[in-house]
């Protein structure tokens, strides 16, 4: 996995994979199409990133309110991702593409805002944040963000290309 060495450099990554992530979506037409050999359509890419992207920040936010935070979320645990997933779908399954790019950009900007918050302790030392300890991997926040956002920015960019490719047969 990668790492990093400054705060900077995560939030350099999240903002170049992000961008190159989103920018794949600016010409797609038909943003609920499912193709066979990809296992979502556009708008289930994008929710997904904004799903997970939220639930950090909602984490954090909770925790900040004194609330117990159960990760992933109170309703799914991490052998039933799928739900969870379906659930992201669902919250933005209304919104237009347009509007899907807008809140990714917006949510990936509180991203970066949460990571300028934290002390260089609090981000890359595990034991500061209850909910990022709240698995056995006891993982450090930069952690977190990074298999949140770097990881399947990269990863979802794959994908869109291979949906466009086989949208364009």
């Amino acid at each position: 996995m990668q790492t990093y060495t400054s705060k900077q450099e995560l939030i350099n990554e999240i903002n170049k994979q992000g961008d190159l992530f989103i920018d794949e979506f600016k010409e797609i037409k038909d943003k609920d199409l499912l193709i066979d050999g990809v296992d979502r359509s556009p708008a289930q890419m994008i929710s997904y990133q904004l799903g997970w992207m939220n639930l950090i920040l909602k984490w954090e936010a909770d925790e900040q309110k004194g609330i117990k935070v159960i990760t992933p979320s109170p309703n799914y645990k991490w052998n039933n991702l799928g739900g969870l997933y379906q659930d992201f779908y669902k919250q933005y399954e209304n919104n237009t593409l347009e509007e899907l790019i807008a809140l990714f950009l917006e949510t990936k900007d509180k991203i970066i805002m949460l990571i300028n918050s934290y002390s260089d302790l609090e981000f890359f030392d595990s034991g500061y944040r209850n909910w990022a300890s709240s698995t056995p991997s006891n993982w450090p926040v930069w952690k977190w963000i990074h298999i949140n956002t770097v990881a399947p920015f990269k990863s979802f960019q794959s994908k869109i290309r291979k949906w466009k490719k086989l949208n364009s047969r």
